[in-house]
């Protein structure tokens, strides 16, 4: 079978307004139909695939384009993103994390390899300094981001727990705030700041020299 269905054959970058729904669901809601969506794909559902691609591939080419700041690389990314989600569904777990996280940590991954392979490292580190990162965070993500570099930090995420890696992942990677990390979960903001905050300090010794 071709990996590649055809909700990869257009060269348009993804739009978040191509896909129009009533009522707008809950995100246990949302969860609850993207995991099973994953599942079909993951069992070889082309019709599933497509609905998730639809779903989800304006959030991928977002972060995409954040990260190597060029539209038609996030497109590349994207298109090489949704085919990793078309060979691996069936590995996805949700007792690990959410599916949109799954799918960031992979978007995210790819788009750093996009920009490895483009620019040289004086070049990616300056420009990512500069144009990555320019929504305002809570300050101790701020001081953090200033002193860490991404890509170190993409590479430590195994050493935190799922749950501190979803926060993470969702502040960092998915461009939300605090309180839009703790809508999205269904938290108390304390909480997500605690739970960032400790899964920070973790990285943090993770990254600093012996």
């Amino acid at each position: 079978m071709d990996l590649t269905p055809s909700a990869l054959d257009g060269t348009a970058a993804p739009q978040a307004n191509d896909v129009v729904h009533g009522d707008t669901p809950s995100p246990q809601e949302r969860d609850t139909n993207l995991i099973g969506l994953l599942q079909a794909t993951g069992q070889g559902s082309e019709k599933a695939f497509t609905e998730f691609y639809e779903l989800t591939a304006p959030k991928v080419f977002g972060l995409a384009r954040r990260v190597v700041l060029d539209s038609g690389l996030a497109e590349e990314v994207t298109q090489e993103v949704f085919i990793v989600v078309w060979q691996d569904a069936a590995t996805y777990d949700p007792a690990k994390g959410r599916p949109t996280t799954w799918l960031l940590t992979i978007a995210h991954r790819k788009a750093v390899d996009k920009v490895r392979s483009h620019q040289s490292s004086n070049t990616r580190d300056s420009r990512w300094a500069a144009a990555s990162w320019r929504r305002p965070y809570d300050e101790v993500a701020t001081s953090f981001l200033d002193r860490m570099e991404r890509l170190q930090l993409m590479d430590s995420l195994a050493v935190l727990s799922p749950l501190q890696r979803e926060a993470i992942v969702l502040a960092y990677f998915g461009s939300l705030t605090y309180r839009e990390v703790a809508d999205r979960l269904s938290k108390p903001l304390p909480t997500i700041k605690s739970r960032i905050r400790d899964g920070l300090n973790q990285l943090r010794k993770q990254l600093e020299p012996a």
